[in-house]
């Protein structure tokens, strides 16, 4: 169902009112913010069907004649939708850890926090054979179903033929941009997922469009020289890509 921007404003305006001041009625809402209660009720009973906002039922107090007017709060999931600052949080921690343990200590996490998907990932990879392109495939499913948006294509030719993996979501990005070990540790992860040497030619926390990777479709040899001149030939690019 389509909402309008405005409807929707005004819906959020709602529930950050129910989470400073809840439990809070549709009249004290609407006193908060100048709408009528009965524009602030169709709003809360949107937003308790979404199980945004719970009715508050006091155990505590005396009631007086009739019915009270019922009053809300805020649910574990409309807390989950409200503006949260972990990035900032997961951020300082890391600088407090660099300080602390120094530079081997972030990539010390940053390899361990890897090792979970890798452990996750490497079940559905055994199963799609040894098949470079059918390894991609399984890997950008997986990574997809975790945030990444993830997709591949097939590039080059000659000794440059590979698979572009593309991912055109971090959802670690801003810790990326200030602690390039994240991405170093999932290069590292995707190239011992594939068993295949990869090369990270592009990344958001570097401030690309999406992060790149090229795949060769065989094994490389130890001393393989790095893709570093080819740039052109293997351009980073997301539209389109297919799996």
């Amino acid at each position: 169902m389509f909402i309008k921007p405005e409807e929707q404003r005004t819906r959020e305006r709602v529930l950050a009112v129910v989470s400073e001041h809840g439990p809070v009625t549709a009249s004290e809402v609407g006193r908060l913010l100048g709408l009528t209660p009965a524009a602030v009720r169709r709003h809360l009973d949107t937003l308790a069907d979404q199980s945004a906002v719970t009715e508050h039922d006091p155990t505590t107090g005396t009631r007086g004649r009739g019915r009270p007017a019922r009053a809300y709060v805020v649910s574990d999931t409309g807390h989950g939708s409200l503006p949260t600052d972990y990035e900032g949080l997961a951020t300082e921690a890391l600088r407090y850890l660099a300080a602390a343990g120094g530079d081997e200590a972030v990539r010390d996490f940053a390899r361990e926090r890897m090792s979970g998907l890798e452990q996750r990932y490497a079940g559905r990879l055994a199963d799609a054979g040894h098949e470079p392109a059918a390894r991609v495939d399984a890997l950008v499913e997986a990574m997809s179903e975790d945030g990444f948006a993830a997709s591949a294509r097939p590039v080059g030719s000659g000794s440059l033929a590979g698979i572009q993996l593309c991912q055109g979501h971090c959802p670690v990005g801003h810790v990326a941009e200030q602690f390039p070990a994240f991405c170093d540790a999932e290069t590292d992860a995707i190239s011992r997922l594939l068993g295949v040497h990869v090369q990270r030619l592009a990344t958001l926390a570097g401030g690309a469009h999406v992060c790149t990777t090229f795949v060769p479709r065989t094994p490389q040899p130890p001393g393989t020289p790095r893709l570093s001149t080819s740039l052109n030939q293997v351009t980073p690019t997301h539209e389109g890509a297919p799996r």
